[in-house]
């Protein structure tokens, strides 16, 4: 029987963990995939609070480390789904089952790819999926942003700040963000919209090189020099196995508060999975510490 049964081991989870077993609780982690989450893949990450740079399998490896030290146990398990038994909170997985006293879902998001050839070859080394995280990496060069909702167009204002020019590539005549959004854009010098265009490919064979588009309305190739590709054409929540088990919004979501609670009582959600307005390392690591502490308070109320 565990106190915190903690599904995905990204950072949100990894932080439940430590800060569970630091309450005197017996965690477990399940994680379907690695341990550490999609930040593994970041070459660098330099926006953390308290580490100037540091890889992503390093602070990933760090933090799995830090879990495990303090006593919390792994599974790398695909999990199934979750049921109750006489109060008792389950974990499903496709090969055991693991009671705990209440849950924390940490499963965070899958970035929605173009599926084009090289995207994955040269992720990390100039295809970026966050704006945020990478951005900085690019000062003074050429990059494009992919899509037309307002993660792109707020990717696209941000990475005006750093880069020489932007290039908003987008598949439709007209935006799916803000309008006002869009209007900030239009006032940037250095900012240019791309439209009824889509990506054919990337050039590039070590590194991004530049990108050829197809233009829709003529069907005619052409390319565009860019060091870097900003994907920004949607996340996809890893929540339908929850969907009998707590409330999700219209896009997969798990609705949970600032405390991160759910629906249902004595589950937690932490991280990207849930609802909420920014998606980075530091957010889902003050989630993880909150999930925690208010399943600890949620054992000491029964």
């Amino acid at each position: 029987m565990y106190d915190i049964g903690i599904i995905g081991g990204g950072t949100a989870g990894l932080t439940a963990a430590i800060y569970g077993q630091r309450a005197g609780k017996r965690t477990l982690i399940i994680e379907g995939l690695n341990f550490g989450g999609q930040i593994v893949n970041s070459p660098k990450v330099e926006n953390y609070p308290g580490i100037e740079s540091i890889s992503g399998s390093q602070y990933s490896m760090n933090l799995l480390n830090q879990a495990l030290k303090l006593g919390s146990e792994t599974a790398s398990e695909k999990v199934k789904g979750i049921r109750e038994e006489d109060g008792i909170k389950i974990i499903v997985t496709e090969e055991k089952e693991y009671p705990c006293k209440t849950i924390i879902i940490a499963t965070g998001v899958s970035h929605r790819h173009l599926g084009i050839e090289k995207e994955e070859k040269l992720a990390g080394s100039g295809v970026s999926y966050c704006a945020t995280c990478d951005g900085a990496f690019f000062k003074g060069r050429d990059v494009a942003v992919i899509g037309g909702g307002n993660t792109a167009l707020q990717d696209a204002e941000f990475l005006s700040n750093y880069c020489n020019k932007v290039y908003v590539v987008h598949r439709r005549d007209e935006f799916r963000g803000e309008s006002s959004l869009v209007d900030v854009l239009k006032e940037k010098e250095n900012v240019e919209f791309v439209l009824s265009a889509t990506v054919k490919d990337i050039v590039g064979e070590f590194m991004v090189e530049g990108l050829v588009l197809n233009n829709k309305k003529t069907g005619e190739d052409f390319q565009i020099p860019v060091s870097g590709v900003f994907v920004a054409i949607g996340q996809i929540p890893q929540n339908e196995i929850f969907d009998d088990v707590v409330r999700l919004d219209e896009s997969g979501f798990i609705l949970a508060s600032e405390d991160c609670m759910t629906s249902r009582p004595g589950i937690f959600a932490a991280g990207d999975c849930r609802t909420k307005e920014v998606r980075q390392l530091t957010t889902a690591a003050a989630d993880g510490a909150v999930a925690a502490l208010a399943a600890c308070k949620y054992l000491a109320a029964r």
